[in-house]
């Protein structure tokens, strides 16, 4: 299906966006931020196996009246990526840097914005510093153990013996037809994605030393579902304005895992998109539009209480 762009469409989408470095803890961290300093934030949390790059075609839609910062945890996209014998790559690290990145930026006050990866590092970082979430927005990212699919299956078996399972892992998790598979998942619009997008990620994968950063952290990824009952929990304690937007073409996150967000929060606004796992591939402009909406009446709201 082909999408005809009209003339108010064709404005420059980097005009908003510049491309940033800081260190932290020795680490030199790399950052995208778009919109005005002043304006509210909007901290986005990557996924896998991907970067700060997947945020890029939301980033000039937000950005006229949104602070947006999107950051690459250790080990991605261009940050450092220290060898696993000098950097601790697990859940809790990155969210620790991340958490010292807003910090040296300081941002005191975000919405947090996450998608896969993002999930576990953003609600480690909501339950250590709750008083900095305005609210939370969920693509594609499980807290619940019913959202994980079939495919988890072979990766449940990694957790139990890592050394005889690794190679089966790869071929589930980062071979090239896997990396393809996140993407496209099954939706019926495969002419929509960019074969760039999960060629440059294998690229990625195969960079030096990548093998050893993302199974040592993937490794650790049980340790979010041992998590899911204290993040659930905060769910319901706080009752956080939350907007789930979900891909349902996704072969590793069901739909089931974007409808029990609601379950914690029974005000929740969940939509389930005609898109996949990285659904800004096939639903750029429809969740632009959510997100906009859920940011502007979330403002109004924070308006009206002051």
């Amino acid at each position: 299906m082909t999408v005809q762009a009209s003339a108010q469409d064709l404005r420059s989408s980097r005009r908003s966006i510049s491309y940033h470095a800081t260190e932290i803890d020795g680490l030199t961290i790399f950052y995208r931020e778009a919109g005005p300093p002043a304006a509210p934030t909007v901290l986005m949390l990557h996924g896998f196996p991907s970067s700060s790059r997947m945020w890029e075609p939301l980033l000039p839609l937000l950005a006229d009246r949104y602070h947006v910062i999107a950051p690459d945890y250790p080990g991605f996209g261009n940050s450092s990526a220290p060898s696993p014998a000098s950097f601790e790559y697990t859940f809790d690290n990155l969210a620790k840097v991340m958490n010292e990145l807003t910090t040296k930026l300081g941002i005191t006050s975000y919405v947090l914005f996450v998608q896969d990866y993002g999930g576990p590092v953003g609600f480690r970082m909501a339950l250590s510093h709750p008083e900095r979430v305005r609210a939370v927005i969920v693509q594609n990212a499980v807290s619940h153990e019913q959202g994980l699919g079939p495919l988890w299956a072979a990766r449940r078996k990694y957790w139990d013996d890592p050394t005889s399972e690794l190679a089966n892992l790869k071929a589930n998790f980062t071979s090239l037809e896997a990396t393809r598979q996140r993407h496209v998942g099954s939706s019926p619009n495969p002419g929509r994605y960019d074969p760039d997008a999960w060629n440059d990620e294998y690229a990625f994968l195969n960079r030096p030393g990548q093998a050893e950063i993302q199974t040592t952290l993937f490794f650790d990824y049980r340790t979010n579902l041992a998590a899911y009952p204290r993040w659930q929990k905060w769910l319901r304690d706080t009752q956080p304005p939350l907007l789930v937007v979900w891909g349902k073409y996704d072969p590793s996150f069901t739909v089931a895992g974007a409808r029990a967000y609601a379950d914690d929060v029974p005000q929740a606004e969940v939509h389930i998109l005609e898109a996949g796992h990285f659904a800004l591939d096939e639903a750029t402009d429809e969740i632009a539009s959510l997100v906009r909406g859920f940011l502007d009446r979330l403002n109004q709201k924070t308006r009206r209480a002051n």
